[in-house]
Formats: structure tokens, C-alpha cells, sequence
């Protein structure tokens, strides 16, 4: 059973594309898990959740996917307080198709599910909290607590766009990095292969370059801010 790992994609539909090339190239997946923040600070909403939904694949919501559903209900949120991160929001909710904010808005901020005997479960920062960030040199006594309130084997985890798989008491961490997103100065598209296998579980980590001109394009083309356009050539979070 092998299980394509994903988070943080940010509506970067030419990096996911780059993602589902390579993946079909290199392994036979069984089943997609998305850890949320599908949509915001890139501009191919729409093409980024079609695809999704076309792979029936099993997402969560992340926080830049819930101001999105705050907006189209009417309501404000205070953070990010920069323009340019905000015009982002307003922007996304007015380009989304109706069956595209409909799918948001049938998801959850957790999916946990088994397979093979193998308990896995689907969070956006932490179990604990949504917006909690975890990273490979998180102390590991927030790790060995997280490990002895989980009823599952496997806790896979976006939000901090940083790659990593740790075992702490026999539960598995994993973050597949961001997708369409990094900060670690390079901008390839980071993914993660879960293997399960007999009760074995394999974590393989992998980057893959996109078209950057594409994306270049399309932030022009809709008068986006140009600090995006800095920010994916660099791969730096840069605001």
C-alpha cells in the first residue's frame, strides 16, 4: 500500500502537476492525503482543487483554506494583516468555481482513517492544534507527548512546509513539506511516499522542480502582488 503525502500546496498548480508527473514515472500509488492549505498565494485555485477532487483524493483543511470559507460567509479575519497577503484571500474566493468552494466547505480540520490495521491520521499543524507548528528539531518531549495522547499510528502533519519523519514511541511523524511553497531557498515542490507494508511503514521523502514561468504568467496576468513572483523564483518566504 502506497500512499502519496501532501500538504501546503497554496493553489500552485504547475508545482502539483510537476508532483503528479514525477509520481507516476517513479511508484504505483494506492491513495492521495492532503493536509490542507489547498488554496491562497497562488493563482490556480480552481485547477489545483479540480485535481484533487479528480483523484478522489483524502484532504483536511488548513488555515489559509478556513479564511476562505470565513470570507464567503460574510465574515473578516485579522490575521495576516499585510495587504498583499490579504488581497490573496479576496482574490481566491472570487476566482473559486462554486463546486470548487463547495468542496472546501465539505471538509475538516482532521481525517483519520486505517488501513491495514495501520491507523493513520490526517492534521494540519498538530493533533493538538491546527496552527501549531512542528519541525524536524521540535524538542522531542513535545513529540513524546503528542506520541502518548495519539490513537494513531501514523500522524502525518503540514503548516511548516518542512519535510521530515520522526518515530517517537512507536507512533510515526511525518511532513511531506509544502508542495507549491518552500522556504529552505529552493523552490522544487516537496512531497512524500508512505509505504505500508505487513505493519512496516516506509517514508521516502522527494523534491521535483515545476514551470515557474507559469506561474510568473498568471500572477502578472491577474495584477498580483509582485512579492509573489520574488518569493516562488527564490523559494524564501519573503513576507
Amino acid at each position: 500500500m502506497k500512499i502519496l503525502l501532501l500538504s501546503d500546496i497554496h493553489a500552485n498548480f504547475p508545482a502539483l502537476d510537476a508532483v503528479a508527473r514525477q509520481v507516476r514515472q517513479r511508484h504505483r500509488i494506492d491513495i492521495i492525503c492532503n493536509c490542507g492549505d489547498s488554496t491562497v498565494y497562488a493563482p490556480f485555485p480552481n485547477e489545483t482543487i479540480g485535481w484533487l477532487r479528480k483523484q478522489n483524493a483524502i484532504s483536511i483543511l488548513g488555515n489559509t483554506d478556513k479564511k476562505v470559507l470565513l470570507l464567503a460567509k460574510g465574515r473578516a479575519f485579522r490575521k495576516p494583516r499585510k495587504q498583499e497577503k490579504r488581497i490573496m484571500y479576496t482574490w481566491t474566493l472570487q476566482e473559486l468555481k462554486k463546486k470548487n468552494l463547495r468542496y472546501l466547505q465539505r471538509l475538516h480540520e482532521k481525517n483519520i482513517f486505517s488501513i491495514k490495521g495501520v491507523e493513520i491520521g490526517l492534521f494540519h499543524g498538530s493533533p493538538d492544534d491546527p496552527d501549531e507548528f512542528l519541525f524536524p528539531d521540535t524538542l522531542n518531549q513535545r513529540f513524546t507527548k503528542l506520541a502518548r495522547n495519539a490513537r494513531q499510528d501514523i500522524i502525518c502533519c503540514g503548516h511548516s512546509h518542512t519535510p521530515f519523519h520522526k518515530e517517537i514511541h512507536g507512533v510515526h511523524f511525518v511532513n511531506p513539506g509544502s508542495v507549491g511553497r518552500m522556504f529552505d531557498g529552493n523552490p522544487a515542490a516537496s512531497y512524500a511516499v508512505l509505504e505500508i507494508q505487513k505493519q512496516r511503514i516506509k517514508v521516502s521523502h522527494y523534491r521535483v522542480g515545476w514551470k515557474y514561468k507559469k506561474m510568473k504568467k498568471a500572477l502578472q496576468r491577474n495584477n498580483l502582488p509582485d512579492i509573489y513572483i520574488a518569493m516562488y523564483k527564490q523559494g524564501l518566504k519573503l513576507n
